[in-house]
């Protein structure tokens, strides 16, 4: 035949096997190979899942259950005789079980589903699988059925679980998003996408294949042409049929609606995963409970799941010992096709044996040492090269480097406009807010649970309560209080410790237009109770017996057991349950407004100090909103947030900043479960502190004054590598104390405020960049100025015109704060024609000093002012000075009596096994006036503080002048240096100097 001919022919034939081919395809979706599946048996049916045993009759080896992703379908790991991952664990002796959720779409109430039913059906299954077996189980899961056994071995904080397996299971969304895209665009642009939208309706299997398939478009057309390419080869495209089918059309399952609007919020736009904190049932997870090892394959080319976001487990688990398997395969290739049946289950089932003690450590499988990353691939232009090489066989860096450069800027620019989107009308509000304004904490409540009813308001103990829970627990004790007579701009006080009853007694009633009365668990109740002039107290269990029988005093009991269970209280005497009112027997009077609350109306008044310094502080809901909105908007506060409260809800800082700031901010709020014990050595336990970070998902924590030295000085603790905490915020907090706390809980920062409780000036140290410093103003806060003072005579210097005159920089004055003149009438210490004739100004009792830059730094309170022989001498500078000492830990000025004047003496108390050195206090101390510096200077092993943990200089000031020879207290010499004090320079200072006359 001629070659002409032949040639013709084998085209004919060729063409016929083409069309023929094509026709098979189009009539049935693929050739049929006449593959059969792995033998396998289902054991049980539950309502969400199917727990699948593969090579049942085989029996032994580890146990290794396998879970797939949502949107595809069991058979992802046994795709084919050639292509199945059950089948190589088994050839390797590992016993393989899957976890199958079936179809959604074609199952009852499928489409239903949420994320906490497909954790629980793995936890479930693991339940059975253990019980069937006896032996603990590998759990392994890809994609997001990896996402799924990260959450299930958290949420059983790794019991009975051997060991976690995932494969390209994203731990951390911030750092990356599919094909390279920023991570802001997710959390930005998801933020502003309604919750009907996100779980209102499922995702089809064809939209996910499709958006799977454009996220790698260049290999997607690949396999398209090769397959039309070597249509008429059936032999050829026989063995990969199965793979192809079960990729284009076969593998691809329903997103239930729930599910995805579940898993968007909590871990796409909270990234949860990382930070901790997710919601599984009733419960809160975080991935540093995973206690078992975990192998994590990363995929070097997955533009899915890119490997920093993989790579995220190391931060999200620091309890683990993490190992890494990196291969160079996409997201697909890692468990499905050629690479995956030679390298991947080759390893896992190594990997299990090794577990079990047989063999070693995979070759491809590395532990994880450090904090270190792994090296690169070294891939030529990255992913997006690794695309191009499939087409051109050629990749650059350069494109791709450029691009990251414009990426970070974008980033940088995208998150300083984000949060000016934040705040902006957050400080316009709050500038808005008039005396006559309706706003208060119950107004700003039903605001959020308007608009995000189904998200978490606040966690306790371990449990998450949604906005919508909350304001129908609000508005139940509305009710109960109404049914006992409480109206509008009554006084009520709450007697509780800190838990959610007494958040929502606080809240319904100001919800109500009454005054909450916070009365401390711990405090002088009738001294409080007398500066309030409270008659009614409603107190929970724990604290009924103090106010039961009090003359004039109506009490009530609320957060008991209620109508279920009375066996369970304490004895409440003589108190009325409030939990026995049913509120749908309460009939709401004609008067009753919600949230009737104005600005300038009384909200909550707390109370400070001990013994016979009790003074009680009436804080407005304008004053309220100040710190609420103000730290909101200095925090930059979001959803994504979960701010942390240490403080007992009593306390200033937690009314006015953790739970004003939450609630302004839409953030999530925590409350420590176990709070500082007054009069106790331990300020805050580090262990529950970062159990309960880690669980809640804190990225905010509050503190006041030295709450935070535990902390400190505490050992590192596992849960605290990689923590999720970006601000600690606060005021109060030392100089040297701000620099450890940013040094060891790096990159977290101290955010320090200034406020007065009843007035409106507010300072904030926004930029964190000097430490000690109090910051500027807080916009929408009280104008603040400095002004000459004469300390001696306690009143303002006047200029020739009668007028204050205001400090230059670097000069010590008093903070005065401007009222606004609707206020004149109950501002504290206000004076008027200050810097002009009409104007009033409050005296807030507080030195400052303004840097050149405009930066506030606080000098000393009027109270605390030593007046020695030669002046009158602050306490911050020394305080400061001492402070800076690395081996010092806290720092109390104080004076001493000495007849008529004072001496000014320090006590330092020191880190760890460190000694002063007579050296450095001189050294340290040089840069503190000579005429400020103090007489002496003694080590001691506590400084006393109070329940709020401020130091309290009383009882060193009754200690007097320390005993000498002991060589743990200082005097300075006449030529200004520090030495150990003796007996006859302890006589010298013990003599008293001739008072000097006032001027």
């Amino acid at each position: 035949m001629p070659a002409v001919a032949k040639t013709l022919f084998r085209l004919g034939a060729r063409l016929g096997s083409t069309a023929q081919n094509a026709l098979e395809v189009a009539r049935f979706g693929g050739f049929d190979t006449d593959e059969d599946a792995s033998p396998r048996e289902v054991v049980t049916e539950q309502r969400v899942y199917r727990l699948r045993h593969y090579f049942p009759d085989a029996g032994g080896g580890p146990v290794m259950l396998l879970v797939p992703p949502l949107m595809i379908t069991a058979e992802v790991y046994d795709i084919s005789s050639r292509v199945s991952a059950v089948r190589v664990l088994r050839d390797l002796g590992v016993d393989p079980w899957v976890v199958d959720f079936g179809a959604p779409e074609r199952e009852p109430g499928g489409l239903e589903r949420t994320i906490t039913d497909h954790v629980l059906a793995v936890s479930d299954a693991v339940d059975r699988v253990r019980a069937l077996t006896g032996r603990d189980v590998h759990l392994a899961g890809y994609s997001q059925g990896g996402m799924f056994v990260y959450q299930a071995a958290a949420y059983r904080r790794s019991e009975g679980v051997e060991s976690v397996v995932t494969f390209g299971s994203p731990a951390d969304t911030s750092v990356a998003l599919p094909f390279g895209l920023p991570g802001w665009l997710a959390s930005e642009g998801v933020g502003r996408v309604p919750d009907w939208v996100l779980g209102g309706f499922a995702v089809p299997g064809w939209v996910t294949r499709l958006g799977f398939q454009l996220l790698s478009p260049v290999k997607s057309v690949r396999s398209r042409v090769d397959f039309i390419l070597q249509l008429h080869d059936r032999e050829r495209l026989a063995p990969r049929e199965r793979q192809r089918r079960f990729l284009e059309r076969e593998g691809w399952v329903s997103w239930p609606g729930p599910a995805l609007a579940e898993f968007v919020r909590q871990f796409i736009q909270h990234n949860r995963m990382l930070t901790g904190g997710f919601v599984i049932g009733d419960r809160l997870v975080t991935l540093a409970d995973i206690t078992c090892p975990v192998l994590t394959f990363v995929g070097e080319v997955d533009e899915i799941a890119p490997p920093p976001m993989v790579r995220g487990i190391r931060r999200a688990a620091p309890r683990a010992q993490v190992y890494e398997a990196s291969l160079r395969a996409g997201h697909f290739g890692l468990v499905v096709g050629s690479l995956a049946i030679a390298r991947t289950w080759p390893a896992v089932a190594a990997w299990a044996n090794w577990r079990a003690g047989e063999g070693g450590l995979p070759d491809v499988v590395v532990p994880v040492t450090g904090d270190e990353e792994a090296a690169p691939a070294g891939l030529p232009g990255g992913a997006a090269g690794y695309g191009l090489q499939l087409v051109m066989g050629v990749g650059g860096s350069a494109a791709r480097s450029a691009y990251r450069t414009a990426s970070r800027a974008i980033h940088g620019s995208r998150q300083l406009g984000g949060e000016a989107a934040q705040n902006l009308p957050r400080l316009a509000r709050l500038e808005r807010i008039q005396s006559d304004t309706r706003m208060s904490m119950g107004l700003l409540l039903d605001e959020q649970a308007r608009r995000m009813p189904g998200e978490v308001f606040f966690l306790y103990k371990g449990r998450p309560y949604t906005h919508d829970a909350a304001k129908r627990r609000i508005d139940a004790v509305v009710r109960g209080l109404i049914h006992i007579g409480v109206r509008r701009g009554d006084a009520v006080g709450v007697l509780m410790g800190t838990r959610p009853t007494a958040l929502a007694l606080v809240a319904a009633l100001s919800r109500l237009g009454a005054v909450a009365v916070l009365l401390r668990p711990d405090g002088d109740l009738a001294a409080e109770m007398r500066l309030s002039q409270v008659t009614r107290v409603i107190a929970d269990p724990e604290h009924a017996a103090r106010v039961d029988g009090m003359d004039g005093v109506e009490a009530y009991l609320l957060g008991g057991a209620g109508r279920g269970d009375r066996g369970s209280l304490m004895d409440r005497g003589s108190l009325m349950d409030m939990e026995t009112i049913d509120p749908e027997q309460v009939d709401v009077p004609g008067w009753y407004r919600a949230n009737p609350g104005r600005a300038g109306d009384l909200a909550f008044v707390v109370f400070r100090g001990d013994g016979e310094q009790v003074r009680a502080s009436r804080i407005t809901n304008r004053r309220w909103a100040l710190s609420a909105f103000g730290t909101a908007s200095s925090a930059a506060l979001s959803p994504s947030d979960t701010v942390y409260g240490i403080t007992p809800l009593q306390h200033p800082s937690a009314l006015l900043m953790s739970i004003g700031g939450a609630v302004a901010g839409g953030a999530r709020l925590a409350l420590a479960s176990a709070h500082p014990i007054p009069g106790g050595h331990r300020e805050i336990d580090p262990e529950a502190f970062w159990d309960e970070a880690r669980r809640y998902g804190v990225t905010v924590a509050s503190y006041t004054w030295t709450l935070l030295r535990d902390l400190v000085e505490a050992p590192p603790d596992p849960a605290e590598r990689h923590h999720a905490v970006r601000l600690f915020i606060g005021s109060g907090m030392p100089r040297g104390l701000w620099r450890r706390v940013e040094d060891r809980f790096a990159p977290a920062r101290v955010l320090e405020f200034y406020a007065s409780t009843e007035g409106e000036s507010v300072l904030v140290n926004l930029s964190g960049k000097k430490p000690g410093s109090l910051g500027r103003p807080l916009p929408g806060s009280a104008e603040v100025r400095l002004a000459r003072y004469d300390l001696e005579n306690g009143r303002l210097d006047e200029g020739p015109d009668g007028l204050a005159v205001e400090c230059a920089p670097g000069e010590i004055g008093m903070l005065l704060a401007r009222v606004r003149l609707s206020a004149v009438g109950t501002a504290e210490r206000c004076v008027r024609g200050v810097f002009a004739p009409e104007d009033a100004w409050t005296i807030t009792g507080d030195l400052f000093r303004r840097d050149a830059d405009g930066d506030f730094w606080l000098v000393g309170r009027e109270a605390e002012l030593i007046r020695t022989a030669d002046g009158i001498v602050p306490p911050g500078p020394i305080r400061d000075a001492l402070g800076d000492l690395p081996y010092v830990d806290t720092v109390a000025v104080y004076g001493i009596p000495v007849g008529e004047t004072e001496l000014t003496a320090a006590a330092v108390s020191l880190r760890g096994a460190a000694e002063v050195k007579p050296l450095d206090l001189s050294e340290a101390l040089l840069r503190v006036e000579p005429g400020l510096r103090p007489a002496v200077v003694r080590v001691v092993d506590e400084v006393p503080v109070t329940a709020g943990r401020r130091l309290r200089t009383a009882p060193l000031r009754d200690e007097g002048i320390p005993a000498a020879g002991e060589g743990m207290a200082y005097y300075r010499d006449k030529a200004g240096a520090y030495r150990p004090l003796t007996d006859a320079a302890r006589r010298r200072l013990l003599k008293a100097p001739p008072a000097r006359e006032a001027r």
